[in-house]
C-alpha cells in the first residue's frame, strides 16, 4: 500500500504543501539534504525515516500519525482528519556526513564579506557593491576565493585596472575560501522553519546559487 492510500491524500490536499521543505539529518543528527513533504511522508512510511518533534523525540509513521494534529502544529488535511507536517527527518542508517563546500559565487562572496567594501570598510546595499579582483586580470589575476573581494563603486572606480597598492588601496583583510556547510535557514531563499534552528549552525549562508567559473 502507498503512503496517499494510507494516509489517503485527498486530491485537493495542496500540491503547495505538498512540495513545501522538510529537513533531513544522518543519523548523527546532521543535515544532508532538503526534500520535499510529499517525498518525506513515503520515507517516513517506508521505514527509512523518523520524524523529529520540537523536544527532539522521533515517531515512526504509525505513532507520528497518531500524534496530536491540534493547533498550533501545521497540519495536513486528510480523508478522516488531519495529520502533523513532519519538518525534520531523521534517516536510521544513513552516516556518510554531507561534503563541505561554499560555491564560488556572487551572493556568497557578499556573505563571506558581510557586504562590507573590503578597502574603505563600509557596509552597502548589495545593490551598491561590485566584486573586484584584487590582481586585475589584466595583470594575471585569477578569478578564485583568494583574488575577489567585495567593492563599492567609489572604491572600484579609483582602484580601475591597478593593484590595490597601485591604487594606494589597503585591503581590510585578506580574501580566503570560506569553510561552511551549504545547509543553512536561507537555503533556496525558501521559507524559514523554526523546526531546522537547532540542528543548522547560524554562520552559515546560502549555498544553492549560480557557480562563478574561476579563470
Amino acid at each position: 500500500m502507498s503512503v496517499a492510500a494510507e494516509i489517503a491524500l485527498p486530491p485537493a490536499a495542496g500540491t503547495s504543501l505538498l512540495n513545501s521543505k522538510v529537513l533531513v539529518l544522518n543519523r548523527s543528527y546532521l543535515p544532508v539534504h532538503v526534500t520535499s513533504l510529499r517525498r518525506a511522508f513515503s520515507l517516513l512510511y517506508q521505514g527509512v525515516a523518523r520524524a523529529v518533534d520540537e523536544q527532539y523525540r522521533t515517531f515512526d509513521f504509525d505513532s507520528w500519525r497518531h500524534l496530536s494534529a491540534d493547533l498550533p502544529h501545521e497540519r495536513l488535511g486528510v480523508v478522516g482528519g488531519f495529520i502533523r507536517i513532519p519538518r525534520v527527518l531523521l534517516l536510521i542508517a544513513y552516516e556518510r556526513v554531507p561534503k563541505r563546500h561554499v560555491r564560488f559565487s556572487r551572493f556568497n562572496i557578499f556573505a563571506r564579506d558581510g557586504n562590507v567594501c573590503q578597502y574603505c570598510g563600509r557596509r552597502f546595499p548589495r545593490t551598491e557593491l561590485n566584486l573586484d579582483h584584487v590582481i586585475p586580470r589584466q595583470l594575471g589575476g585569477l578569478s578564485t576565493w583568494e583574488n575577489v573581494v567585495c567593492s563599492c563603486h567609489e572604491c572600484n572606480r579609483k582602484k580601475g585596472g591597478c593593484t590595490p597598492e597601485q591604487a594606494k588601496l589597503t585591503l581590510i583583510r585578506r580574501p580566503r575560501r570560506p569553510e561552511w556547510t551549504p545547509f543553512s535557514p536561507d537555503l533556496f531563499n525558501i521559507k524559514h522553519y523554526q523546526q531546522w534552528r537547532p540542528f543548522l549552525n547560524p554562520v552559515d549562508n546560502a549555498y544553492w546559487n549560480t557557480e562563478l567559473l574561476a579563470e
